[in-house]
């Protein structure tokens, strides 16, 4: 497999994984990652191919690409991984990347790069992802990823925490669901009232007048 960014692999197992979410709020030592290696045929195909798109290389996070693809069975990929349990909880310096031919670097010493580049703390690097709420100074609380795709306008999944190098429980999947329901909520409603405020719906009929109509 060539060189492609998103894709690292475990340096005390030496497993292949793709980068979903190279940090996590509030835990800007911990990825989010996908070892490929157990992954079905179809998916394994499908999910390889979409990294090595351009798109999916321009990305700054690949999940935000696995949010807005499906796998060739219909499912979206993300929530699919969520669903499957194959999202993993892993320490950033406990995986290797390797962003050109002989050259390899620990996640966390290349998040700390991206961070000078962007002239940001590495704590603040899920803020850059599509959706991502922004860090607010009013609190030191953990801020959790409530919303983490590539549309503005589009209901975004929250990847979920696990322990270390375990697989999602129900319980996890359950509340992202539960996430991801709230947010279509609010988003249908917002869609609504912007519909309604450029062709205002026709006012209702009144019983009486429906009456007269039918006569």
């Amino acid at each position: 497999m060539k060189n492609l960014k998103h894709l690292g692999k475990i340096k005390s197992t030496g497993a292949k994984v793709l980068v979903v979410f190279r940090t996590l709020p509030g835990e800007s030592n911990y990825a989010l990652v996908l070892p490929v290696a157990p992954l079905p045929d179809s998916y394994h195909d499908a999910i390889i191919q979409l990294v090595e798109t351009e798109q999916a290389q321009q990305a700054f996070e690949f999940g935000e690409m696995m949010f807005v693809r499906s796998f060739p069975d219909g499912r979206p990929m993300l929530q699919a991984m969520q669903a499957d349990g194959g999202l993993q909880r892993v320490a950033t310096d406990n995986v290797v990347m390797t962003p050109a031919p002989g050259s390899e670097i620990d996640l966390h010493q290349l998040n700390v790069l991206i961070a000078e580049q962007k002239n940001c703390a590495v704590d603040d690097l899920y803020t850059f992802v599509s959706g991502a709420p922004k860090k607010t100074s009013k609190t030191d609380d953990v801020v959790e990823v409530q919303d983490m795709g590539r549309d503005v306008g589009e209901p975004k999944p929250q990847p979920m925490k696990a322990k270390d190098n375990e697989v999602l429980s129900d319980k996890d999947i359950a509340r992202g669901y539960r996430s991801q329901a709230d947010a279509m909520y609010k988003e249908a409603a917002r869609l609504r009232k912007e519909a309604d405020s450029l062709d205002p719906p026709a006012k209702k009929a009144t019983k009486k007048a429906e009456e007269a109509a039918d006569a």
